[in-house]
Protein backbone atom coordinates (compact mmCIF):
# COMPACT_ATOMS: atom_id res chain seq x y z
CA UNK A 1 0.00 0.00 0.00
CA UNK A 2 3.04 2.19 0.88
CA UNK A 3 4.70 1.55 -2.55
CA UNK A 4 1.10 2.32 -4.07
CA UNK A 5 0.79 5.66 -2.28
CA UNK A 6 4.19 6.75 -3.03
CA UNK A 7 3.64 5.64 -6.78
CA UNK A 8 0.95 7.39 -6.94
CA UNK A 9 2.65 10.53 -6.20
CA UNK A 10 5.49 9.97 -8.15
CA UNK A 11 2.88 10.00 -11.18
CA UNK A 12 0.97 12.60 -10.63
CA UNK A 13 2.96 15.10 -8.61
CA UNK A 14 1.40 17.68 -5.89
CA UNK A 15 -0.10 20.67 -6.86
CA UNK A 16 0.60 23.99 -4.47
CA UNK A 17 -2.04 24.22 -1.57
CA UNK A 18 -3.55 27.33 -3.69
CA UNK A 19 -4.41 24.47 -6.75
CA UNK A 20 -6.56 22.76 -4.82
CA UNK A 21 -9.15 25.56 -4.89
CA UNK A 22 -8.88 26.04 -8.74
CA UNK A 23 -11.45 24.41 -11.36
CA UNK A 24 -10.26 22.87 -14.14
CA UNK A 25 -13.84 23.24 -17.13
CA UNK A 26 -13.01 19.69 -19.23
CA UNK A 27 -15.19 19.19 -22.56
CA UNK A 28 -15.33 15.56 -23.20
CA UNK A 29 -17.33 13.58 -25.99
CA UNK A 30 -19.60 10.82 -25.23
CA UNK A 31 -17.51 8.19 -23.51
CA UNK A 32 -14.20 9.22 -23.73
CA UNK A 33 -11.77 10.64 -21.57
CA UNK A 34 -14.34 10.86 -18.12
CA UNK A 35 -15.64 7.08 -18.94
CA UNK A 36 -11.22 5.69 -19.01
CA UNK A 37 -10.23 8.25 -16.27
CA UNK A 38 -13.52 6.80 -13.90
CA UNK A 39 -13.09 3.17 -14.95
CA UNK A 40 -9.42 3.33 -14.23
CA UNK A 41 -9.82 5.02 -10.98
CA UNK A 42 -7.19 8.06 -11.42
CA UNK A 43 -9.86 10.52 -10.60
CA UNK A 44 -10.01 10.00 -6.57
CA UNK A 45 -7.60 11.92 -5.44
CA UNK A 46 -7.58 14.89 -7.90
CA UNK A 47 -6.32 18.34 -5.81
CA UNK A 48 -8.47 20.15 -7.59
CA UNK A 49 -12.33 20.48 -9.12
CA UNK A 50 -13.00 18.94 -12.76
CA UNK A 51 -16.19 20.51 -14.27
CA UNK A 52 -17.23 18.10 -17.01
CA UNK A 53 -19.28 18.98 -20.17
CA UNK A 54 -20.14 16.46 -22.61
CA UNK A 55 -20.49 17.31 -25.99
CA UNK A 56 -21.80 15.23 -29.09
CA UNK A 57 -19.17 15.82 -31.41
CA UNK A 58 -16.17 18.47 -31.85
CA UNK A 59 -17.49 21.34 -33.04
CA UNK A 60 -19.66 22.28 -30.77
CA UNK A 61 -16.96 21.66 -27.65
CA UNK A 62 -14.15 23.73 -30.11
CA UNK A 63 -17.39 26.75 -30.03
CA UNK A 64 -17.34 26.47 -26.43
CA UNK A 65 -13.63 26.41 -25.75
CA UNK A 66 -13.34 29.57 -28.26
CA UNK A 67 -16.10 31.40 -26.26
CA UNK A 68 -14.25 30.24 -23.21
CA UNK A 69 -17.08 27.81 -21.66
CA UNK A 70 -14.29 25.57 -21.81
CA UNK A 71 -10.79 25.33 -20.86
CA UNK A 72 -9.48 22.04 -22.38
CA UNK A 73 -11.03 19.01 -24.10
CA UNK A 74 -10.72 15.77 -26.43
CA UNK A 75 -11.14 16.40 -30.49
CA UNK A 76 -9.99 15.25 -33.73
CA UNK A 77 -7.58 16.22 -36.02
CA UNK A 78 -9.82 17.41 -38.39
CA UNK A 79 -12.19 20.01 -36.34
CA UNK A 80 -9.21 21.11 -34.75
CA UNK A 81 -8.05 22.29 -37.92
CA UNK A 82 -10.77 23.83 -38.62
CA UNK A 83 -10.96 25.63 -35.53
CA UNK A 84 -6.92 26.81 -35.68
CA UNK A 85 -7.68 28.33 -38.99
CA UNK A 86 -10.57 30.41 -38.31
CA UNK A 87 -8.91 31.71 -35.35
CA UNK A 88 -10.11 29.86 -32.58
CA UNK A 89 -7.70 30.36 -29.24
CA UNK A 90 -6.70 26.99 -29.43
CA UNK A 91 -3.20 24.35 -28.64
CA UNK A 92 -2.71 20.78 -29.11
CA UNK A 93 -1.07 19.56 -26.13
CA UNK A 94 -1.43 15.89 -26.50
CA UNK A 95 -2.12 13.49 -29.27
CA UNK A 96 -4.23 10.76 -29.25
CA UNK A 97 -3.43 7.95 -31.59
CA UNK A 98 -5.41 4.64 -31.94
CA UNK A 99 -6.04 2.04 -35.18
CA UNK A 100 -8.36 3.92 -38.05
CA UNK A 101 -10.82 1.54 -38.18
CA UNK A 102 -13.08 3.28 -36.30
CA UNK A 103 -13.01 6.17 -38.34
CA UNK A 104 -15.51 4.55 -41.26
CA UNK A 105 -18.29 5.37 -43.84
CA UNK A 106 -21.39 3.20 -43.04
CA UNK A 107 -24.79 1.48 -44.88
CA UNK A 108 -27.01 -0.08 -43.41
CA UNK A 109 -27.07 -3.99 -43.82
CA UNK A 110 -29.97 -4.18 -46.58
CA UNK A 111 -28.19 -1.67 -48.60
CA UNK A 112 -26.63 -3.09 -52.23
CA UNK A 113 -23.78 -0.35 -51.39
CA UNK A 114 -20.72 -2.12 -51.45
CA UNK A 115 -17.49 -0.02 -52.03
CA UNK A 116 -17.02 3.40 -52.11
CA UNK A 117 -17.00 3.54 -56.28
CA UNK A 118 -20.96 2.79 -55.70
CA UNK A 119 -21.21 5.98 -53.84
CA UNK A 120 -21.20 8.24 -56.55
CA UNK A 121 -24.43 9.93 -56.39
CA UNK A 122 -24.99 9.08 -53.16
CA UNK A 123 -26.14 11.48 -50.58
CA UNK A 124 -23.52 10.36 -47.35
CA UNK A 125 -24.05 11.99 -43.82
CA UNK A 126 -21.34 13.87 -42.11
CA UNK A 127 -20.34 16.90 -39.49
CA UNK A 128 -18.88 19.74 -41.64
CA UNK A 129 -15.33 19.38 -40.55
CA UNK A 130 -15.48 16.54 -38.54
CA UNK A 131 -13.42 13.46 -39.29
CA UNK A 132 -16.19 12.19 -40.67
CA UNK A 133 -15.73 14.97 -43.46
CA UNK A 134 -12.02 14.38 -43.54
CA UNK A 135 -12.47 10.34 -44.13
CA UNK A 136 -14.54 12.00 -47.08
CA UNK A 137 -12.62 14.29 -48.90
CA UNK A 138 -9.46 11.81 -48.46
CA UNK A 139 -11.49 8.97 -50.01
CA UNK A 140 -12.74 11.44 -53.01
CA UNK A 141 -8.94 12.06 -53.70
CA UNK A 142 -7.80 9.06 -53.37
CA UNK A 143 -9.86 8.24 -56.30
CA UNK A 144 -9.72 11.37 -58.27
CA UNK A 145 -13.17 12.42 -57.55
CA UNK A 146 -14.53 15.54 -57.25
CA UNK A 147 -16.50 17.10 -54.98
CA UNK A 148 -19.77 16.64 -56.98
CA UNK A 149 -19.11 13.19 -57.23
CA UNK A 150 -21.04 12.83 -53.93
CA UNK A 151 -23.84 14.56 -51.66
CA UNK A 152 -22.80 15.52 -48.45
CA UNK A 153 -25.25 16.26 -45.85
CA UNK A 154 -23.50 18.35 -42.82
CA UNK A 155 -26.00 17.22 -39.68
CA UNK A 156 -24.68 16.69 -36.04
CA UNK A 157 -24.52 12.98 -34.89
CA UNK A 158 -27.80 12.71 -33.44
CA UNK A 159 -29.53 14.10 -36.97
CA UNK A 160 -26.92 11.95 -38.90
CA UNK A 161 -28.33 9.09 -37.01
CA UNK A 162 -32.13 9.79 -37.60
CA UNK A 163 -31.68 10.53 -41.31
CA UNK A 164 -29.27 7.09 -41.93
CA UNK A 165 -31.96 5.32 -40.12
CA UNK A 166 -35.03 6.96 -41.93
CA UNK A 167 -33.34 5.67 -45.22
CA UNK A 168 -32.56 9.83 -46.41
CA UNK A 169 -29.18 9.55 -46.63
CA UNK A 170 -27.43 6.26 -47.96
CA UNK A 171 -24.10 6.26 -46.15
CA UNK A 172 -22.69 7.59 -42.69
CA UNK A 173 -19.18 8.91 -42.71
CA UNK A 174 -18.88 8.96 -38.68
CA UNK A 175 -16.59 7.85 -35.97
CA UNK A 176 -16.57 5.83 -32.49
CA UNK A 177 -18.69 4.63 -30.20
CA UNK A 178 -20.82 5.55 -32.95
CA UNK A 179 -19.79 3.07 -35.63
CA UNK A 180 -19.64 -0.05 -33.18
CA UNK A 181 -22.96 1.13 -31.81
CA UNK A 182 -24.20 0.88 -35.59
CA UNK A 183 -21.99 -2.32 -36.11
CA UNK A 184 -22.94 -4.36 -33.31
CA UNK A 185 -26.98 -3.60 -32.73
CA UNK A 186 -27.87 -2.58 -36.08
CA UNK A 187 -25.50 -4.52 -38.29
CA UNK A 188 -24.66 -1.68 -40.26
CA UNK A 189 -21.32 -2.39 -42.91
CA UNK A 190 -18.12 -0.51 -42.72
CA UNK A 191 -17.59 0.57 -46.66
CA UNK A 192 -14.04 2.28 -46.16
CA UNK A 193 -12.16 3.07 -43.35
CA UNK A 194 -9.43 5.58 -42.75
CA UNK A 195 -6.41 3.05 -42.68
CA UNK A 196 -4.06 4.52 -45.18
CA UNK A 197 -6.41 7.12 -45.39
CA UNK A 198 -5.89 9.63 -42.80
CA UNK A 199 -3.48 10.30 -40.11
CA UNK A 200 -6.42 8.84 -37.18
CA UNK A 201 -4.59 11.80 -34.83
CA UNK A 202 -7.26 13.28 -32.08
CA UNK A 203 -5.97 15.77 -30.10
CA UNK A 204 -6.52 16.63 -26.12
CA UNK A 205 -6.37 20.63 -26.88
CA UNK A 206 -6.95 23.48 -24.63
CA UNK A 207 -6.85 27.04 -24.36
CA UNK A 208 -3.84 29.47 -24.42
CA UNK A 209 -4.54 31.22 -21.25
CA UNK A 210 -5.03 28.12 -19.73
CA UNK A 211 -2.07 26.68 -20.51
CA UNK A 212 -0.47 29.83 -19.03
CA UNK A 213 -2.97 30.24 -16.11
CA UNK A 214 -3.38 26.34 -15.35
CA UNK A 215 -0.31 24.72 -16.34
CA UNK A 216 0.08 22.39 -12.87
CA UNK A 217 -3.75 21.38 -13.20
CA UNK A 218 -3.45 20.67 -17.06
CA UNK A 219 -0.06 18.66 -16.78
CA UNK A 220 -1.47 16.43 -13.94
CA UNK A 221 -4.80 16.15 -16.08
CA UNK A 222 -2.68 14.94 -19.14
CA UNK A 223 -0.31 12.54 -16.76
CA UNK A 224 -4.00 10.80 -15.18
CA UNK A 225 -5.17 10.67 -18.69
CA UNK A 226 -2.04 9.08 -19.80
CA UNK A 227 -2.35 6.62 -17.13
CA UNK A 228 -6.03 5.80 -17.49
CA UNK A 229 -5.39 4.86 -21.36
CA UNK A 230 -2.37 2.73 -20.29
CA UNK A 231 -4.56 0.73 -18.09
CA UNK A 232 -7.05 0.18 -20.67
CA UNK A 233 -4.79 -1.02 -23.21
CA UNK A 234 -4.31 -4.08 -20.82
CA UNK A 235 -7.77 -4.29 -18.95
CA UNK A 236 -10.01 -3.73 -21.97
CA UNK A 237 -12.79 -6.29 -20.54
CA UNK A 238 -13.00 -4.35 -17.69
CA UNK A 239 -12.93 -0.94 -19.21
CA UNK A 240 -15.74 -1.73 -21.40
CA UNK A 241 -17.78 -3.26 -18.91
CA UNK A 242 -17.92 -0.29 -16.89
CA UNK A 243 -18.03 1.77 -19.66
CA UNK A 244 -21.22 -0.08 -21.07
CA UNK A 245 -23.13 0.45 -17.76
CA UNK A 246 -21.69 4.50 -17.64
CA UNK A 247 -23.23 4.96 -21.07
CA UNK A 248 -26.20 2.64 -20.81
CA UNK A 249 -25.42 0.80 -24.09
CA UNK A 250 -24.78 -3.08 -24.16
CA UNK A 251 -20.96 -4.37 -23.47
CA UNK A 252 -20.47 -5.56 -27.09
CA UNK A 253 -20.87 -2.34 -28.23
CA UNK A 254 -17.62 -0.93 -26.68
CA UNK A 255 -15.83 -4.33 -26.61
CA UNK A 256 -16.07 -4.19 -30.51
CA UNK A 257 -14.94 -0.57 -30.16
CA UNK A 258 -12.16 -0.90 -27.49
CA UNK A 259 -10.67 -4.20 -28.53
CA UNK A 260 -9.31 -3.18 -32.10
CA UNK A 261 -8.69 0.82 -31.51
CA UNK A 262 -5.61 0.04 -29.06
CA UNK A 263 -6.08 4.05 -27.68
CA UNK A 264 -3.13 5.99 -26.22
CA UNK A 265 -1.72 9.17 -25.78
CA UNK A 266 1.27 10.66 -27.30
CA UNK A 267 3.78 13.17 -27.25
CA UNK A 268 3.48 16.32 -29.14
CA UNK A 269 6.72 15.49 -31.68
CA UNK A 270 7.66 15.29 -35.34
CA UNK A 271 6.03 12.62 -35.75
CA UNK A 272 2.34 14.44 -34.61
CA UNK A 273 3.20 17.20 -36.23
CA UNK A 274 4.07 15.85 -39.77
CA UNK A 275 0.25 14.21 -39.46
CA UNK A 276 -1.22 17.36 -38.39
CA UNK A 277 0.31 19.40 -41.19
CA UNK A 278 -1.12 16.54 -43.64
CA UNK A 279 -4.78 17.16 -42.29
CA UNK A 280 -4.05 21.20 -42.87
CA UNK A 281 -2.81 20.50 -45.84
CA UNK A 282 -5.89 17.96 -47.19
CA UNK A 283 -8.47 21.19 -46.10
CA UNK A 284 -6.48 24.03 -47.70
CA UNK A 285 -6.02 21.71 -50.72
CA UNK A 286 -10.31 21.38 -50.44
CA UNK A 287 -10.83 25.13 -49.95
CA UNK A 288 -12.27 24.12 -46.10
CA UNK A 289 -9.65 26.41 -44.88
CA UNK A 290 -8.57 29.89 -46.70
CA UNK A 291 -5.36 29.86 -45.72
CA UNK A 292 -2.57 27.09 -45.00
CA UNK A 293 -1.49 26.71 -41.71
CA UNK A 294 1.91 25.86 -39.82
CA UNK A 295 1.02 23.00 -37.99
CA UNK A 296 3.87 23.61 -35.47
CA UNK A 297 2.68 26.86 -34.65
CA UNK A 298 -0.54 25.67 -33.30
CA UNK A 299 0.59 23.14 -31.23
CA UNK A 300 2.41 22.92 -27.53
CA UNK A 301 5.30 20.53 -27.23
CA UNK A 302 6.03 21.65 -23.23
CA UNK A 303 3.59 18.53 -22.26
CA UNK A 304 5.72 16.00 -23.62
CA UNK A 305 7.82 15.00 -20.53
CA UNK A 306 4.63 14.37 -18.76
CA UNK A 307 3.32 12.70 -21.11
CA UNK A 308 6.44 10.37 -21.42
CA UNK A 309 6.95 9.96 -17.81
CA UNK A 310 2.81 8.90 -17.04
CA UNK A 311 2.80 6.34 -20.17
CA UNK A 312 5.54 3.79 -18.43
Amino acid sequence: MIRLMLAGALLFGSLEPAAAQTTLRVGDQKGNAQAVMEAAGVLKDVPYKIEWKEFPAAAPLLEALSAGAIETGLVGDAPFTFAAASGAPVKAIAAIRQTREGLAILVPETSPIRSFADLRGKKIATGRGSIGHQLILAALEKNGWAASDVQIAFLAPSDAKIAYTQGSVDAWSTWEPYVSQEEVLFKSRRIITSEGLTPGLSFQVARPDAIRDKRAELTDFIRRLTAARAWSLNNIDSYAATWGRLMNIPVAVPQNWLSRAKIRIAPIDDGVVADEQATIDLYFRWGLIKQKLDAAEIVDRSFADAIAKAGL
